[in-house]
């Protein structure tokens, strides 16, 4: 790593291998709470590297063995400008983006060497005896000083053969801190998005489709009661009759309106993506 100019900036590095469906997430995200952002590939055998790159990300290759201090090392020989604080955060399919704020916030809180252990129960663990260089870590925080010293130890050392003007901090990651949600009554649930965007869209489905099914679900509801009630064929039992059946086939009209209306407007939009109708004059 080159020596230089060391600022309050924040880099954060995205460590994963095949992770073509999140990275551009992943990276839009970190850039709006990091200064710099990068990309340290495991060697993937998809497309995230060529993803990356389209987005103007930086990208390093790591192909040697999952082991903190090797990682750390390879970072500290890379050609990365140095920075105040980085960030480097292990992209596992339990790993979830919405954890990404939390984490950032430590990230600020001037450790010089933060580890967040995973698969080690902190609590029932002396973190004196954790070796350091073969931990896995869902994310580690570390300065160019904790940098430095993580590429010199050894492969027993722990915690307690680090200098001791260093800030280190050792946690476990197995249990999510669970950070209150508040949530719009529009993302309240999938139901309410649904029933939203058939409103804004004036979809056929919710015009015809729902007050289709109500009227025949009351008209069939009703049609046992009307003949177990009446004994006798009047104006009135006739013209009762009559309702319920103009109720039931007026529902099942709408259900076969809204079901050829959706039909047709899904093939009109066929024909205009085929044709690219919507993008001339």
């Amino acid at each position: 790593m080159r020596s230089g100019f060391v600022s309050n900036e924040l880099r954060v590095i995205i460590m994963g291998r095949d992770v073509e469906l999140r990275i551009i997430s992943l990276i839009v995200r970190c850039r709006a709470i990091a200064d710099d952002v990068v990309f340290l590939d495991l060697g993937s055998n998809d497309e995230s590297v060529e993803l990356a790159s389209e987005v103007n990300c930086p990208v390093l290759n790591y192909n040697d063995e999952m082991e903190t201090s090797k990682i750390v090392s390879f970072l500290h020989g890379s050609k990365l400008d140095e920075i105040a604080t980085t960030l480097l955060i292990h992209i596992t399919p339990q790993w979830k983006l919405r954890d990404l704020p939390l984490t950032a916030n430590r990230a600020r809180d001037n450790w010089d060497l933060h580890i967040a252990v995973r698969g080690t129960d902190i609590d029932n663990t002396n973190t004196e005896e954790i070796v350091l260089s073969s931990v896995e870590f869902n994310h580690l925080i570390i300065t160019p000083n904790g940098m430095q010293a993580m590429a010199n130890l050894g492969p027993l050392a722990t915690a307690m053969d680090l200098p001791e003007n260093l800030r280190v901090r050792v946690v476990s990651s197995n249990s999510q801190i669970k950070v209150p949600q508040q949530e719009s009554l529009a993302t309240a649930s999938r139901f309410a998005q649904l029933f939203y965007w058939m409103i804004e869209s004036k979809h056929p489905l919710f015009l015809f489709g729902i007050p289709g099914v109500v009227l025949f679900v009351l008209g069939y509801k009703l049609s046992g009661n009307v003949v177990d009630t009446f004994d006798e064929l009047n104006s009135t039992s006739i013209g009762v009759t009559l309702s319920v059946i103009a109720m039931t086939m007026i529902g099942l009209f709408a259900m076969m309106v809204a079901i050829i209306l959706y039909i047709m407007g899904k093939q009109a939009e066929q024909i205009q993506s085929q044709y690219d109708w919507r993008n001339k004059d």
